[in-house]
């Protein structure tokens, strides 16, 4: 029964759309989460070590943590190979270039696939650079305040996480209204509502984001 709903193009579309709605509910307590950034280094670096101590002492430090970071990387993969294979099978679908003009998409619709690479991307380098300090010179275990202040003290730091970010609003404004489309939550009285909603969650997060780098840029986080 899985396998049959995995093969099928709306198996796919709703891996996509609980994946992605799943990612949605991260992104926004991750949002949150970093705005704690502008109560000092005390708040922060205190907030960080909060996140490997939830539900202790039912679960060991940092097991909680581990838990949300494979949930999320079962997220992201399911909802990048159910897009994969969707695309791959729309292009099957019609291999000869349209015989008259298709209707204009939208900005965001015609990027979504290149957002995606680049969110993908910046994920990886997001983890190399923050968590494991791989790619990050000025790297300090333990140090969540100083390493971000020093991420975004670096010119190609903030490009990154800025151009990243802008196709994540991108990404949430059309792929929100999609999943509710595939939810079958969507209808004629909610399609402007959800619309709106959209519109709304994807600023919220893309300026909730950029005000970190931002911040350390204009000096407000020091």
């Amino acid at each position: 029964m899985a396998r049959t709903l995995w093969d099928s193009s709306v198996g796919k579309k709703t891996v996509m759309a609980v994946s992605g709605l799943v990612m949605l509910t991260y992104l926004v307590l991750h949002m949150i989460g970093n705005l704690k950034i502008f109560f000092g280094p005390g708040e922060f670096d205190h907030y960080s070590h909060w996140l490997r101590t939830l539900l202790e002492p039912f679960m060991h430090h940092g097991w909680t943590l581990w838990l949300i970071r494979i949930v999320m990387i079962v997220a992201v993969v399911a909802h990048a190979l159910s897009a994969y294979q969707l695309s791959r099978r729309d292009i099957k679908a019609r291999p000869s270039k349209y015989v008259h003009a298709r209707p204009r998409a939208s900005y965001a619709t015609r990027t979504m696939r290149w957002g995606g690479i680049i969110l993908g991307l910046f994920v990886v380098w997001h983890i190399l650079d923050i968590t494991t300090g791989t790619v990050h010179p000025g790297f300090q275990p333990g140090h969540p305040y100083n390493n971000v202040v020093d991420t975004f003290s670096t010119w190609y730091g903030n490009v990154i996480y800025i151009v990243a970010m802008l196709a994540l609003g991108l990404h949430v404004r059309h792929g929100f209204w999609s999943a509710a489309q595939t939810l079958g939550v969507g209808s004629r009285t909610l399609d402007r509502a959800l619309k709106s909603t959209a519109n709304v969650l994807a600023l919220l997060l893309t300026v909730g984001f950029i005000a970190v780098p931002v911040g350390v840029m204009t000096g407000v986080v020091s």
